[in-house]
Formats: C-alpha cells, structure tokens, sequence
C-alpha cells in the first residue's frame, strides 16, 4: 500500500535528533563530522529511518556479521563515496506508485515485482549499494554528469526501463543543464516502461529519444528473445550472425524475432560530442568496443560498461587503453566456481574517461 499519495501531504523531515539518538541506540556512537543525516531525516517514518540504519553494515557488523561486502572493493582514483553523497536530494518526497531514489528519481514500481510493495517510500542510499547498482556504478553515472558544462548528452544501449538516462537526466535538468538523452533497447516492453520513466520525471519529450532495435558496432539483422508471458527477464541475449537455418529454426517456432542492428555511429550520428556512453548489452560490449574503438576516443568524453565476465573486463581493458583512455572506477564482476567454470553473479563495473577531452585525475 502506498504510504503517501501526494508530494504536498509528505512528513515534514524528521528532528535531527532524532537520526542522532538512532545512532546512539544502534551503532554505539554520536555522528562523526562530514556524515550525511539529511537522507535519514527525509525517510517518511522513524520505522523506516531506524529500519535502514540497523541495517546499515556498520550496525550489522556489531552483531558479528563480519563478512566483507564485496561491493565496497572498487578501485577508483575519484571519490566514490563523496560523488554520491553530493549528489542526494535532500528534499525528495514519496510518490504514489513509485520508489524514490536517492537522486530523487521516481522509478516506478512496475519495472520490478520486488517493487510492488515500495510504492509511497524512499529508497536507501546506495553506500554500498541499493537494489539497483552499487555506489562504484553510481558514482560512474554521475562523474560525466558533474563534468558537464551548457548541455548534457548520453547515449543509452541496453537501456531497459530508462534507469540511466533518467537518473543522469534528471540530476543535470537540476543542474540547470541542456539535456539529450538517447536510448536503444530491443524489448518492447521496456521501451513502454522507458517511455513511463521518462513521464515520471518530466523529462519531455523533446529532451529523449528511444529506438526499438539492437545496439551493435555495425548494422545489419539480429535474433531477439521474445519475452514469454508472465517472464520477468533483463539479461535476454540477441543472437548475432545467425544461419539461414538458425534464423528460420527460432523465428518460425516464435521464440525469437529477427530484429535490426543499429550501428554506434548512427545511433551518434552528427552530435560532436556524446558526455556519456553507458554499455549493458548482456555480452555484446566487447565486440561493439572493438569495432568503434576509433569513434568512441574522436566523441565520446566517457564510458561506463556493465561487464558480465572477467574475460570481458580484459579484453575491454586492452582495446581502451590501447586507444588512449584512462580508467576512473572499476569494480570486477563477482563470480562463483560451478565445476571448475567461473559463473558471473553480479556484473562488474567500468568508468573510463577520455583524456581528450577531460583531465584524468592522479
């Protein structure tokens, strides 16, 4: 049920003192200076506020749950943490039918079951993580961002429900930035929950644009899974290069639909400059890094890749260093041995940056 139904009945934020007192009771100390409280105030309940700091893994570990979470090993010469810190909205509200972000980004709760329940309720600051990315991702989306001066452009490929073109879009609308954000998706169904996403958070539509194909270095014709009834699934996988028999095997039995490849550069098109690229295309990102190598270093300032093996991550490695760029934040895909054969459970991260057009920190 959702907790709030409308913006201008929210709870006031609560009494600071209240935060403080929480964290005497269930983490054994006062705040430390530099610590942001504001996210805890502005949850729409003391349950919910009490609630995400007792499970925080400061306070998990004061009960002896010592395993480290592996989502706080990034490497990174930015900071993390303080990119995603200065970034929350402090004065985001609950929203009916929806689950609000830190950034104060409107997700709404059809995207996932898990969600159907959160409508009306804020969502917890991604330190380590939230349900969606980890903070190294996070902070990845929003250097690009943070760098932007007139216009912000990106360029989603995979981009599902429209997650990192609306969180980057609306953290540059509130910076008072130009915005162009540019999806490719091959679901039909994602593309009407982008088109919802984008609604939610008044970005018009003048300032999107989502295409219905298979992003990929080179045009040309792909197979797409069809979604089956009732299937909640965001890893499907196109085929490339498929047989004549292949082609006709699949598509004739209705598990798969011939679908068009759209090439990076026509995705780009005339634009001089693209901000952001962020890649998540279930395997592909190797192959379309490969073939557009060239053009990503002449117009892209940086580059955030969802990895969904180790063997990915180095091959990406060895093509954008050869290129010249220069990576920000990476955390490796976490995986588990099945038999002796590494089996990826939660996807990597890279943030590189092109040293053409920004400057790379030490």
């Amino acid at each position: 049920m959702d907790h709030v139904s409308d913006p201008a009945q929210a709870a006031p934020p609560l009494e600071r003192e209240a935060v403080v007192e929480a964290y005497r009771v269930i983490l054994g100390r006062a705040p430390v200076p530099g610590e942001v409280l504001e996210g805890h105030m502005h949850q729409p309940s003391h349950a919910q506020m009490v609630h995400d700091i007792a499970m925080s893994e400061e306070a998990l570990s004061r009960l002896g749950f010592q395993l480290p979470n592996p989502l706080l090993h990034y490497n990174s010469n930015v900071d993390v943490r303080g990119i995603v810190e200065r970034n929350i909205d402090h004065s985001r509200q609950p929203r009916a039918g929806h689950n609000v972000n830190f950034l104060g980004v409107a997700v709404p709760v059809e995207v996932f079951p898990f969600l159907a329940d959160t409508g009306g309720t804020l969502d917890q600051i991604p330190i380590p993580a939230n349900y969606h990315a980890d903070m190294a991702e996070w902070a990845a989306a929003l250097r690009p961002v943070e760098a932007a001066t007139d216009t912000f452009t990106m360029i989603e490929l995979g981009c599902g429900w429209g997650c990192w073109m609306a969180n980057t879009g609306v953290v540059a609308k509130r910076r008072g930035l130009k915005i162009e954000l540019i999806g490719v998706e091959g679901d039909p169904l994602h593309v009407d929950l982008c088109h919802r996403t984008m609604a939610s958070n008044g970005i018009e539509a003048d300032e999107y644009h989502v295409v219905r194909g298979v992003a990929a270095g080179s045009s040309g014709i792909a197979l797409f899974p069809r979604r089956q009834e009732g299937e909640d699934n965001w890893g499907l996988e196109p085929i490339f290069g498929a047989t004549e028999q292949q082609r006709d095997e699949v598509v004739g039995n209705g598990s798969y639909e011939s679908l068009e490849m759209i090439a990076l550069r026509d995705v780009i098109g005339d634009r001089p400059f693209i901000n952001l690229l962020h890649i998540d295309i279930q395997g592909g990102e190797g192959p379309l890094v490969h073939e557009t190598a060239e053009l990503l270093t002449e117009r892209v300032g940086h580059i955030l890749i969802g990895t969904h093996s180790r063997m990915l991550e180095g091959a990406l490695m060895t093509v954008l260093f050869d290129h010249g760029w220069r990576m920000e934040i990476e955390r490796p895909a976490i995986f588990s041995l099945e038999n002796g054969v590494p089996t990826t459970r939660i996807d990597g991260v890279q943030g590189w940056v092109n040293p053409r057009f920004h400057s790379v920190p030490a």
